[in-house]
């Protein structure tokens, strides 16, 4: 009998936060279940793997990847389908989230963060969706967030692009089914780490931040330090949320969310059981100190 091919796992955005612990965790799993992992990141950030003591081997690549650059979008998935013959589980980790009101967001910022959260972790899918309905196997589970399932002040365009991204994966999940390919969101809500102050603004909304006469200044000033107070609480960190996506990766049928923290679950039990117009009145009165905001 041949030997079993080893599963194809792509992840992007693997060389910091979640995307790295999704990374870690996939290679201890190395040890239980044969995988081939390939890693990506921007040219910028390939440098981190060696910081994180992660090189390459005969089943672990890193390879450069833009998701946002169609060409290397191509690059890579052509190299994975010739070389290994397909990507068998594909993780679309990379992401950003801009801080930002809707006033304070143009077109051109609104379009790449869109093209970063949204269109380009689905371009992803397309590409690789014709090997797996050949093997008539395969997985795509999308990093989401509790963004996906609500929206927050100041991170408007964020959860416009996790909505969008909820809504094609839960297409996929239907469309998928019957070729035994599934599509799982992970949602995870605040993580214990210091991702918050990696969080750019628009050029507007950095502006607006620094400006005390400004009218949204109060927004981002209290925003800001709630999700600072809140990230630094949590109980899920990356490591934890990773465990999950591993877990994905073992389950033969896995589910098409899986919440990914506590508040996760929280605010999906919130938005099931409360009456639409009290579920926002109870998120509006309990933002932070929300009586000073419009006051300037």
């Amino acid at each position: 009998m041949k030997p079993e091919r080893p599963q194809v796992v792509l992840i992007t955005g693997a060389s910091v936060g979640l995307g790295l612990a999704i990374a870690r965790r996939l290679i201890l799993e190395q040890r239980q279940q044969p995988l081939h992992l390939v890693l990506t990141a921007r040219r910028s950030s390939l440098d981190r793997f060696k910081k994180s003591d992660i090189s390459e081997s005969e089943r672990l690549w890193i390879r450069e990847l833009d998701i946002t650059c169609p060409r290397q979008r191509e690059t890579v998935i052509d190299e994975i389908q010739t070389t290994l013959g397909g990507v068998d589980i594909l993780i679309n980790n990379a992401g950003v989230a801009y801080r930002s009101c809707v006033e304070h967001v143009t077109e051109p910022e609104r379009l790449h963060q869109m093209n970063i959260n949204f269109r380009s972790p689905i371009e992803l899918a397309r590409h690789v969706l014709p090997g797996m309905r050949a093997r008539r196997a395969g997985k795509i589970i999308n990093i989401s967030s509790v963004g996906g399932m609500m929206a927050m002040p100041t991170m408007s365009v964020y959860s416009a692009s996790k909505f969008a991204l909820e809504g094609a994966s839960e297409a996929l999940f239907y469309e998928l089914r019957p070729w035994n390919v599934s599509v799982t969101l992970i949602q995870p809500g605040f993580m214990r780490s210091d991702a918050f102050e990696k969080v750019p603004y628009t050029i507007q909304s950095s502006r607006a931040s620094q400006d005390d006469n400004d009218p949204y200044h109060e927004h981002y000033y209290h925003m800001e330090r709630f999700i600072e107070k809140a990230m630094h609480r949590a109980l899920a960190t990356p490591d934890s949320v990773a465990a999950k996506v591993a877990k994905v990766i073992r389950q033969k049928s896995p589910p098409l969310r899986v919440y990914g923290s506590m508040d996760a679950l929280l605010f999906s039990f919130l938005r099931r059981f409360l009456p639409r117009r009290f579920y926002n009145w109870f998120l509006y009165r309990n933002l932070p100190s929300v009586r000073n905001w419009g006051t300037r």
